[in-house]
């Protein structure tokens, strides 16, 4: 009944190699059996013994040979041989592990990415390409899987790191009895269309920036601060010490429009000091010529008022001399005496009597 029973593991590699495995301490606890192969169909096959046999506690557990064609036979044996205890045909076809995927190539256009791959020389419309991605973020993988030898999917953030991997798998149950997937190849790091060495390196860059950012920040703050201060410490400083006036501004047309020359531009200012106050003066004598009108009017309506002005001395016998003098123009700056009275005149001062 043991022919029928025993469990066997059967692999063919890419339809290169096949092993067959059993479990030899469960099955034969007391025998180290052996193993015959054979890939005739005709009645007259030529089994061959395994040569390579693969090992549990130094008892005999499976078999690799060399996959020779499409149907396959298998007989376990006793140790000698001469005794089988085991015994399957089957479709060699049809436990085909393939290869891992070669010359993988990523191509990003904005937020989606193309992931392709050699297409294999034989039962290519068997395989399927599978794509697995994550995140730093994510704690699972997200799969996609497509016809090979391409696979396409979008929705990634140019902002995060992916790590992607891919493998071919066999169709189940046209291609293959047992859902056999080639090995992962080696996994690569991906951000926004650039190759990375791994995530850490993204992580690496992200508290880089973040440190350059806050000192730049701190910079910032630190000269904001400065200038706080100073602003503060003008207002202060102006406070206590006024600052003189520069005499450049004070003088700008005498540096601009007489080009430092001190006696045309106080000449100039003089003419327009002069003309002034004349200007200013106007006006004062129209008033006054007014108001003696007035007073005249008034001193016909009234009785004649005589003034009688007494001098003594010299001022009585000089009279004559001291009207004629008080008449006359003084010159500038001149000291004028009258009637005992000691007057200091400019060019602008005129004596009435």
């Amino acid at each position: 009944g043991w022919k029928h029973a025993i469990n066997t593991t059967i692999i063919n590699f890419n339809n290169e190699k096949m092993q067959i495995t059993w479990a030899a301490r469960e099955l034969f606890p007391n025998e180290n059996v052996s193993f015959f192969y054979t890939f005739d169909e005709g009645k007259h096959k030529v089994w061959k013994s395994c040569t390579i046999y693969l090992l549990d506690q130094d008892y005999n557990s499976g078999c690799l040979f060399k996959t020779e064609g499409p149907t396959l036979a298998i007989s376990i044996r006793n140790s000698k041989g001469s005794e089988e205890l085991f015994s399957k045909k089957l479709k060699s076809d049809f436990y085909i592990k393939p290869n891992r995927p070669e010359n993988v190539t990523f191509f990003w256009k904005e937020d989606t990415v193309t992931v392709s791959c050699n297409k294999p020389e034989r039962a290519a419309r068997c395989l399927r390409l599978e794509l697995q991605y994550k995140s730093k973020f994510d704690k699972e993988w997200q799969s996609r899987t497509s016809k090979c030898c391409s696979v396409a999917e979008q929705g990634f953030d140019p902002k995060k790191c992916y790590s992607f991997r891919v493998r071919l798998g066999r169709l189940v149950p046209y291609c293959n009895v047992v859902n056999y997937t080639s090995d992962w190849e080696a996994e690569t790091f991906w951000m926004n269309g650039m190759l990375l060495d791994s995530c850490d390196d993204d992580t690496i860059s992200q508290s880089n920036t973040v440190i350059v950012l806050s000192c730049l920040l701190a910079v910032l703050l630190m000269m904001l601060i400065l200038l706080i201060l100073l602003c503060k410490r003008k207002r202060v400083q102006m406070s206590i010490l006024p600052a003189i006036p520069d005499p450049k501004y004070l003088f700008a047309d005498l540096f601009n429009d007489h080009n430092g020359n001190l006696q045309e531009w106080l000449d100039k200012n003089n003419q327009v000091v002069l003309q002034t106050k004349l200007e200013y003066e106007e006006p004062e004598s129209i008033t006054e010529a007014e108001s003696q009108q007035e007073d005249g009017k008034n001193s016909d309506k009234q009785e004649p008022l005589e003034k009688t002005f007494t001098f003594s001395g010299a001022a009585e016998n000089n009279d004559v001399k001291a009207a004629e003098i008080a008449c006359l123009k003084p010159t500038s700056n001149t000291m004028t005496s009258f009637a005992g009275f000691h007057i200091l005149s400019n060019d602008d001062t005129y004596v009435m009597l």
